[in-house]
């Protein structure tokens, strides 16, 4: 039977031949998807209109109109009928008796359906709408279904009219009801029994988006929002068949039926799709709100500055620098006018680590210029691509919508190709609230707040991405996850030794918090069975941290402060067998001919001499295939300093680095002893520097400023307090406190200070100075900067030249702590 005839029998045989018709429709398989809820409209269409045009004449200025859903033609198996009857006031007695003409016989179907019915002259109409947001909502999708079409389309025009008229109150106002039922209802792409039409990402939010583009105010993103749209209703469609009733909860139990109608391959298949598609929904939102809100607030401003302008043309909106070809403008991050993404192969990291460290939104045109033109990164990568990972990983909070954004464009699949087996994957536990991915991306986040317990953060936020990577493949995540974490760390570009370590990391990331709950940790076997499987302290550091953040960011069943008390205490049994291998200090390292010349050239002349000069760092033949080029690959400039003994070398020389807008990668002081014959002793610094934009001073002007800076002439404090005050930097996040130790027992010689804080301009300027206003002559020092992280060592003495005692050592520590939190 035709669709045609399909209708002719629901006309011809009032309730009853509808019902049947109905049923046929839904029943059948030649129609599923976007045309059979089309033809189920058509057919109610039809059958509503004979109910309409009943009787001996239909009385004059009145129309049916379908509003909702159903006024979009997207009725659902067991879809509400929204209707309005709507009519001139003219003649109310003819009204209620068509009305009753109408209703009574939808509530004597049988068939369950609700029935969302209103009587209203147009005035009326308008009138609710502009008092009840979800009526304006429904009437923007309002379609002629009998009567006068003239009513009708003046209605609809009006209504039109007032929307967009109205815009700029009444879209603030449909953001807030987004964003309420968010918090009731949760996140469609995360639930394991996702409501389908109120949850972020659902229906509800798709239709928002069809009400803010018909403001005329702003658009959503189009490319995959409509497919998005059709599978869940195709969804929600096989929901109502399987179950016979009008539900939007994809419940468990429910979602192997739902599958098997679909045609999918299990519920996890099923579950999967619906992520895909509310993720898209969401991050069309997130995108659309955020242009409405940028277009409001220019409105609002916009009338002042032409006041202030004189009635002038419009500024030109201010672009902040914030990396090498990444900007901020209008409260997002955009590309330079001078960036290349074709040429530039790290530009998508290194803009997504700016946003995230300044907290701000890449930009959705930003964003598809790099997908669409970007270079894939070699392998191995650059260095700096690995350090704006690590820099992006360790953002706290801005990370995920900035993750998110890169990942809706498909470029973080470009990057990591073993991402897209976790993406949108659910986890069938109880204990977990996030799919795979999100997990993933949650443990970073987690484990960026505890980056001041590790010396390798970047290690701890590269396993924290790859602990599960494992669980797109069959069998024990963990191994699997090991050999892909191999793969993975290896293209990103880390040395041999490190590759090892994040493969150790990602088999064993359980291995803590299972032994200490489910083991004996009074069994010695035990511990040392642990002890094995990690292999170093400097592993196990980063496995206790990492375990941490793994079971935060699992859920609130994952941790207690019981369990982190049993972790701790394994963590602590393990320390104590690796104490005992504890490794000698290395020897000095002999000075090479550069250095020894530029010693006695300072102390020749009684000051600063330096060079710069480009440093690379070799590839290990071991960490990549022999089928890539091992090329060295540029690390930035190599910055050689010597300057005779003196107090204040170390604040003056980062002072002027700071003030140069220099980045210090890594730094090292150490004491050169002269020549035989050769009184006296210099200071050598070897310093690894990278400008955070343009290009690097002159050698002759750092020299100059050192030189001032060190005979008290120039004062770099007050530099840099300007600058700061001239240009804030922006901060999206709040970073970890810093953390201050004491390494006990790392130096028979010296005492060990351990400073781990976010990396700032003037830090170590800030470190030094206290160090010397403590005191304490600076021995040597060890400094390097991991993504936005700071791991510094100073070894430092009293004025005898011996370690300090240990209440000093302490209060020390302390005193440098306060400093850096204050």
């Amino acid at each position: 039977m035709t669709s045609t005839d399909t209708r002719t029998e629901a006309e011809d045989s009032g309730p009853s031949g509808y019902a049947a018709a109905r049923l046929r429709l839904l029943q059948g398989e030649a129609q599923s998807g976007p045309p059979r809820r089309a033809a189920l409209a058509e057919l109610t269409d039809d059958w509503l209109t004979g109910l309409f045009e009943a009787g001996s004449e239909a009385p004059r200025g009145v129309s049916l109109v379908a509003v909702g859903g159903y006024g979009r033609g997207e009725l659902s198996p067991r879809s509400d009928l929204d209707l309005l009857l709507l009519h001139d006031g003219s003649d109310s007695g003819a009204v209620a008796a068509l009305a009753d003409r109408i209703w009574y016989p939808v509530w004597d179907l049988g068939l369950g359906l609700d029935l969302d019915h209103s009587v209203r002259t147009p005035a009326e109409a308008r009138k609710t709408a502009g008092e009840d947001l979800k009526v304006q909502l429904g009437l923007l999708d309002a379609r002629h279904i009998a009567g006068d079409l003239g009513l009708t389309a003046g209605l609809r025009t009006a209504v039109l009219a007032d929307w967009r008229n109205q815009a700029p109150k009444r879209l603030p106002e449909l953001q807030e009801l987004c964003s309420e039922r968010a918090e009731r209802q949760g996140e469609l792409q995360y639930l394991l029994e996702p409501d389908l039409k109120e949850a972020r990402g659902g229906l509800r939010d798709a239709t928002a988006l069809r009400a803010v583009a018909a403001s005329w105010l702003a658009d959503a993103p189009r490319e995959g929002l409509t497919d998005a749209r059709r599978r869940l209703l195709d969804v929600r469609d096989a929901l109502h068949l399987t179950t016979g009733r009008a539900t939007d909860r994809l419940a468990l139990q429910e979602q192997d039926q739902v599958a098997a109608e679909l045609g999918l391959l299990d519920a996890d298949t099923l579950l999967r799709q619906v992520y895909e598609a509310a993720r898209v929904v969401s991050y069309a939102s997130d995108v659309t709100w955020r242009e409405v809100g940028r277009v409001l607030r220019s409105r609002a401003v916009r009338p002042r500055l032409r006041a202030m302008l004189g009635g002038g043309a419009k500024p030109a909106a201010e672009r902040s620098p914030l990396a090498e070809g990444v900007v901020e403008q209008d409260g997002e991050v955009v590309l330079a006018r001078a960036a290349r993404p074709e040429r530039d192969p790290v530009l998508p990291l290194r803009a997504a680590a700016a946003a995230a460290q300044s907290g701000l939104p890449l930009s959705l045109h930003a964003v598809r210029r790099m997908a669409a033109a970007a270079r894939p990164l070699p392998t191995p990568w650059p260095a700096e691509a690995r350090e704006q990972l690590v820099t992006l990983l360790g953002s706290g909070r801005p990370t995920i919508e900035v993750w998110e954004a890169l990942e809706a464009e498909g470029l973080i699949t470009r990057l990591l190709p073993d991402w897209e087996r976790v993406r949108c994957r659910p986890q069938r536990n109880a204990v977990h609230i996030w799919t795979v991915d999100r997990h993933l991306i949650e443990t970073a986040v987690r484990a960026s707040e505890l980056a001041r317990r590790v010396g390798r953060p970047d290690l701890l936020l590269v396993a924290a991405l790859l602990h599960d990577i494992g669980k797109g493949w069959p069998g024990d995540h963990s191994v699997a996850g090991e050999i892909i974490a191999r793969d993975v760390a290896a293209r990103i570009g880390f040395d041999r030794a490190d590759v090892a370590v994040l493969a150790t990391l990602v088999r064993h990331h359980l291995l803590l918090i299972d032994t200490a709950t489910r083991r004996d940790l009074e069994d010695p076997a035990t511990v040392r069975a642990v002890a094995e499987a990690v292999g170093s302290q400097g592993t196990l550091e980063l496995l206790h941290a990492l375990t941490e953040a793994d079971a935060l960011a699992t859920g609130p069943a994952a941790w207690s402060s019981w369990r982190g008390s049993l972790v701790t205490d394994l963590v602590k049994r393990v320390s104590a067998v690796f104490s005992g291998d504890a490794p000698e200090e290395p020897e000095t390292v002999a000075p090479t001919a550069e250095e020894e010349r530029l010693a006695i050239e300072s102390f020749r002349t009684g000051g600063p001499v330096l060079s710069l000069r480009a440093q690379t760092e070799p590839v290990d033949p071991e960490a990549v295939p022999a089928s890539v080029p091992q090329d060295p690959e540029p690390l930035g400039v190599e910055l050689l300093i010597a300057v005779p003994d003196q107090p204040g070398v170390l604040p003056a020389v980062a002072g002027v680095l700071a003030m140069h807008r220099l980045t210090v990668r890594t730094a090292g002081l150490r004491a050169l002893d002269l020549p035989d014959g050769v009184e006296g002793s210099v200071l050598l610094l070897d310093w690894r520097v990278a400008a955070e934009y343009g290009s690097l001073p002159q050698a002759a002007r750092l020299r100059a400023d050192l030189v001032r800076a060190l005979d008290g002439s120039l004062d770099i404090a007050g530099r840099l307090a300007e600058r700061d005050a001239a240009y804030p930097r922006r901060r999206g996040t709040i970073a970890p406190p810093p953390r201050v130790t004491v390494a006990p027992a790392a130096s028979r010689h010296a005492t060990v200070i351990e400073v781990r804080a976010h990396d700032a301009p003037g830090l170590l300027h800030r470190i030094g100075r206290a160090l010397e206003k403590a005191n304490v002559r600076v021995r040597s020092m060890h400094v390097s900067t991991l993504g936005a992280n700071a791991v510094d060592a100073f070894y430092v003495t009293g004025a005898k030249g011996s370690p300090l005692p240990g209440e000093e050592a302490a209060s020390l520590a302390r005193g440098l702590e306060e400093m850096l939190r204050g």
